[in-house]
């Protein structure tokens, strides 16, 4: 013991060591273990080769290298071959995730996985009622999910188990994981100093088939954090301010890096909200390094042999002193205002002070109709007690919310114990409707019933994205992000020109007060309450298990291979549409009431783009049809280009596929016959989904040559031949006059991405890679 804490660990305890770190990732998986000394190894093979203090980030990447030895490193250039962890999958993405590695072929997966059920409960009437509904409704996919995790070995989380970000947390995370999920906001992870990243299902299946994933090396933006929060101000307003500083596409291809002093005020939740909502300025993923926070929240959430094992290893779960960032923020939290950011866009930054003043200015709703708190951001222990210490304040002098008011537990076990502890009866007292342990309205799994679709309004959420529509399907509707105790005063005092750290209340007495700063306990000082049992293990041997999928079904079917590319140049090619402005994910493949089609490609390839505005008319879903000159919607123009064999491809604006890591959007216009898609910038996740799917992602050599593009023309890429790493595609642009024009496109293909698009598709590639192993 005492060799073992005097850090001697190379020499004569290595015998020991190797008994003492059999430790493993969960409980749920027993015969899994942590493997800290392969993470060294590979950190000390990698640190003697670029010869310079490593980052966390580095460390934790670099100690996944497939060959650490000889693989090519170079920040934001080169692509590394990793050995994750595990891989997580929420059910909206695992449905496709599950249809692909089942036309992979393979037996079993190669890691730990799991499938997380919460993506499918529309919020209605209440959490019990909500789920029993979700449950009937969706009854053939969740048998799906559930016999293809029995079958292929993958862990299943049923529906009410809470949602996949804060049951990873609470479970799976640990400091020094890497781990993969297919949701955007899997770097929730890492307020437990864990590498956890959001891809596609392609990318997962990869993992689960046990072959190296590939990344582009990340740069690393360091953020410092000095002072110590206090009073309203919350860990949220870190994450606020940061995206008020990089915007939506600030942290591309980057790692964002918490360092410093002030990260000792932070709980270990709170930490995790601010590494969840990293994925709004486009980040691989974010992380704190390992603390004493981390170690509290291990000990309770039933881990304190991880904490041991961690205490062991820890100058490998922190950065280097001397370290190099790409970038550096400073933040001192002891000067750090609340904030509130939105409307329609998680970066616009507002301090709360400000936010009314603003909002009448630019003629924004400033009565707040609904108040929801909750989601995967913020649905801990500490947010719920920080929430009902607000509401206690206004029940004390007699008031309610005057805006509706939703709770969302983040998990069974936060629900049962914030039950337990009062906090739930509080917020109910207030004006609260708890809902399902689910995403619910934060997705759009919203049946909203107070106001009409286009009628203007406003609300807060403690939720992570407040694109147009996102939440409720209403263009009108004005969604703002903050934390959850500012979201409980402002829906108590109904309007955005209240701020509770300078104005007043009005009791039912008639006597005026103010809200004092919430206080609540980071943790509970009981055990957690795990609530119902939700989890089902996947048999040893799942070999006999039936997975059936009906080929009348509306909800799934099977995939079909895509074609292969047949080395030709793309000639003549037709505009499908050309963006104008902003197209997250969501408009290219809307969430909402398109959610029950997530396993069915062709069904869902309906919403293809239905959301994107068409710069020829300003108009969303409307498009001319090429051959027709007739107007009319996005995806019965494609189907009918489809029909007539011709090939179409999308031009697009800054940060294209920004916001969700949902596959579909790479999918659907692939089903649909798309080709190729250019545009000025890419967020990562859906370039990678593109690429993934047989498409070509370019982009302007010259962003101005965006605007030499008109929906009418006619485009051919030039030079497909003699595709290869980093030599620039040529594009020629042909008018409807005669005249033609040739551009430069970029691209950022490595080899076996070229590969990839030659074979038709990722998952092509992999059966043809098997078949000749065999």
């Amino acid at each position: 013991q005492h060799a073992l804490h005097s850090g001697v660990r190379h020499y004569h305890v290595a015998p020991v060591l190797c008994q003492r770190a059999k430790v493993a990732m969960s409980h749920f998986e027993p015969n899994e273990y942590i493997n800290y000394e392969k993470l060294e190894k590979n950190i000390n093979i990698v640190r003697k080769r670029l010869d310079r203090p490593l980052t966390l980030s580095e460390k934790i990447v670099y100690g996944h290298l497939d060959d650490p030895a000889k693989q090519e490193i170079e920040r934001g250039k080169t692509y590394l071959r990793l050995r994750p962890d595990r891989v997580a999958m929420q059910d909206a993405t695992a449905q496709m995730a599950m249809l692909q590695f089942i036309s992979s072929g393979l037996p079993k997966v190669a890691v730990p996985s799991t499938i997380h059920c919460d993506h499918l409960i529309e919020a209605q009437s209440g959490g019990e009622k909500d789920l029993q509904r979700a449950k009937d409704i969706n009854k053939e996919v969740y048998n799906f999910l559930s016999t293809a995790g029995a079958k292929y070995g993958v862990g299943f989380w049923k529906p009410g188990s809470g949602i996949i970000h804060q049951i990873i947390l609470e479970n799976y995370s640990y400091p020094g994981v890497m781990l993969i999920g297919t949701d955007s906001h899997t770097p929730n992870g890492g307020g437990l100093g864990g590498i956890c990243i959001g891809v596609g299902g392609a990318d997962a299946v990869d993992v689960m088939a046990g072959i190296p994933w590939e990344l582009k090396c990340p740069k690393v933006i360091g953020v410092k954090l000095t002072g110590k929060l206090s009073g309203w101000t919350s860990p949220k307003d870190v994450i606020l301010k940061v995206a008020g500083i990089l915007t939506v596409k600030g942290g591309t291809g980057a790692i964002i890096e918490y360092h410093g002093p002030g990260v000792d005020s932070i709980s270990c939740t709170g930490m995790a909200t601010i590494c969840n909502m990293g994925a709004e300025i486009g980040a691989t993923t974010s992380i704190f390094p390992y603390n004493e926070r981390m170690k509290k929240y291990l000990g309770k959430t039933g881990r304190a042999d991880i904490a041991a094992l961690a205490d062991e290893f820890k100058e490998h779960l922190v950065p280097d002193s001397g370290c190099q960032y790409d970038q550096m923020i400073e933040i001192n939290l002891s000067e750090l205002k609340p904030h509130i950011n939105g409307p329609f866009t998680p970066d616009l930054a507002h301090p709360v002070s400000d936010i009314g003043a603003v909002a009448e200015k630019e003629g924004w709703p400033v009565d707040i109709r609904v108040g929801l708190i909750g989601s995967c951001t913020n649905s801990s222990y500490e947010d719920m007690g920080r929430s009902a210490a607000v509401a206690k304040q206004a029940l004390a002098h007699g008031l309610k919310c005057k805006s509706k008011f939703t709770i969302t537990p983040g998990s069974e076990q936060i629900r049962a114990t914030i039950e337990r502890d009062g906090y739930a009866k509080v917020l109910r007292e207030v004006g609260g409707l708890v809902l399902a342990n689910a995403c619910g309205p934060c997705i759009g799994q919203w049946d909203r019933k107070d106001i009409k679709k286009g009628e203007k309004n406003t609300i807060v959420t403690s939720y992570n994205r407040n694109f147009t529509g996102r939440n409720d399907a209403n263009p009108e509707t004005h969604a703002f992000v903050t934390s959850p105790e500012i979201v409980t005063a402002l829906s108590i005092a109904g309007t955005l020109k209240f701020n509770p750290e300078t104005d007043y209340l009005t009791g039912a007495d008639g006597k005026k007060f103010k809200l004092e700063a919430p206080d609540a306990d980071e943790l509970p000082r009981l055990e957690f309450d795990p609530g119902q049992d939700t989890y089902q293990y996947p048999p040893k041997d799942g070999s006999g298990q039936r997975v059936d999928v009906s080929p009348t079904s509306q909800r799934l079917q099977l995939l079909e291979p895509f074609d292969k590319w047949d080395g030709k140049d793309l000639e003549d090619m037709l505009i499908l549409i050309k963006v104008k402005g902003k197209c997250t994910t969501d408009h290219i493949s809307a969430a909402g009431p398109w959610l029950k089609f997530r396993g069915h490609l062709d069904n869902i390839s309906n919403n293809l783009l239905i959301g994107a505005i068409n710069i020829e008319n300003g108009k969303a879903n409307s498009v001319r049809n090429a051959l027709t000159q007739e107007f009319g919607p996005v995806p019965d123009t494609a189907r009918y280009y489809k029909k007539m064999g011709v090939k179409w491809a999308v031009v697009g604006d800054e940060n294209y596929g920004e916001g969700s890591s949902r596959e579909h959007a790479a999918l659907e216009p692939r089903h649909l016959g798309g080709r190729v898609i250019i545009t000025k910038s890419f967020a990562r996740i859906h370039e990678t989904n593109l690429k993934k799917q047989g498409l070509l992602p370019l982009t302007f050599a010259d962003p101005a040559d965006y605007n030499k593009i008109h929906p009418v023309d006619k485009l051919s890429i030039v030079g497909l031949k003699d595709f290869a790493p980093g030599k620039p595609l040529k594009c020629i642009i042909k008018h409807p006059n005669g005249s033609q024009e040739t551009i430069m496109l970029n691209h950022t293909f490595n080899e076996s991405q070229i590969e990839w698009f030659q074979a038709g598709s990722a998952l092509n590639r992999m059966k043809e890679l098997q078949q000749k192993s065999s």
